[in-house]
């Protein structure tokens, strides 16, 4: 969206009425979508990671993503496009009521993907008998779509026939707080499990689990638990880690020796972008497949649950805290060799175009 208005283009940002501060703060006109009510959304969250991936993808990409979210934002994303007349839709893989009134108006589109490229042509197949139901061929005009990527091509073979990868620059710390980190002199760990997890009943039992890894560890570490959830749930904190609600990361991948989390594509390719080893503990999603790919091309380990079905689905266990201890402390005693694999993959990605020039192609 930077990118667009550098070139003093009109940029419109329709999303969840959430979303907004988020928006306004940087710099974009917010105009507020629909969204489900969280009475329904909650129970598809609770069920996702224990669900069998069949049935994950169902219930999160045909019936949240193409149905109850795409249902509650089509009104207010007609009127929009309707007002607006856009010469250009940009929309996120799994927003789909853009890509309705976008077929509808035969608006030029492109998908800026989140996940990988095989993982959004799954969701979105997933997704397609809801989507034949908003307009026929409407599947078939998605996959022919501009999918502009920022993974790199080594990571993320994509079956989409115009795929176009690119990278953005981080962005620098504009008069935010600099990390604060406990005391001491040992290697810095940045834990995140994402935003979505503070949201879910078993949130306490992951965040106590990294607490209790990170304790046994000559580490400095920052655990972020997102702004939904009260540390105070956490019991007794460790003196080696600093809890947060929330920080931008670009402000701390430059400093650290490691991450560790989940799985999110955002954080993964953040650290990956910055040249940082991973240790994955996938839940949920796309996780289980983000970190497949980081542990095949040796920037970091992956924790994987044991024993029963849902355990491996969901990795939180009597064991979780040992094994993780154990996965952070193989990469952080080997660093040099996954940290090399990591800045591999970020000289790749460095690489490709910048937005700019990309969306050229687009609008000029």
């Amino acid at each position: 969206m930077d990118a667009v208005r550098e070139g003093s283009d009109d940029v419109v940002v329709i999303a969840p009425p959430s979303m907004a501060d988020q928006v306004t703060e940087a710099g974009h006109e917010f105009l507020a979508g629909g969204e489900p009510p969280e009475t329904r959304i909650a129970p598809i969250r609770e069920r996702l990671p224990v669900a069998s991936p069949a049935e994950a993808a169902v219930l999160g990409n045909r019936e949240l993503f193409a149905h109850l979210a795409a249902d509650a934002m089509l009104p207010a994303m007609t009127d929009a496009v309707d007002r607006f007349r856009p010469d250009l839709v940009l929309r996120d893989p799994c927003e789909y009521a853009s890509a309705v009134v976008a077929y509808r108006d035969r608006t030029r589109t492109a998908t800026i993907a989140i996940s990988l490229a095989d993982v959004e042509w799954g969701s979105m197949l997933a997704a397609s008998p809801v989507l034949e139901d908003y307009a026929p061929g409407l599947t078939r005009w998605l996959r022919t779509l501009p999918y502009l990527t920022r993974f790199p091509a080594s990571l993320d073979p994509s079956p989409f026939a115009a795929t176009v990868r690119y990278h953005s620059l981080a962005s620098a710390n504009s008069g935010r707080p600099i990390v604060r980190w406990p005391a001491g002199s040992g290697p810095l760990v940045y834990v995140s499990f994402g935003t979505v997890l503070g949201y879910m009943s078993h949130a306490t039992g992951v965040f106590r689990a990294a607490l209790d890894a990170l304790d046994e560890l000559p580490v400095r570490a920052l655990l972020t638990v997102g702004r939904r959830f009260d540390p105070a749930l956490l019991g007794l904190v460790p003196p080696n880690v600093r809890i947060e609600p929330w920080v931008d990361q670009a402000d701390v991948l430059g400093q650290v020796d490691l991450v560790v989390c989940h799985g999110g594509s955002g954080t993964v390719l953040g650290a990956l972008a910055a040249g940082v080893p991973l240790v994955v503990v996938p839940l949920f999603a796309d996780q289980f497949a983000n970190a497949r790919r980081v542990a095949d091309c040796g920037a970091g380990i992956v924790v994987v649950g044991t024993g029963t079905k849902e355990e491996n689905q969901n990795p939180i266990g009597f064991d979780m805290a040992p094994r993780l201890a154990n996965a952070i402390s193989i990469v952080l005693a080997d660093r040099a060799s996954y940290r090399s694999a990591a800045v591999q993959v970020a000289e790749e990605i460095s690489s490709s175009p910048l937005p700019a020039d990309l969306l050229n192609r687009f609008l000029r």
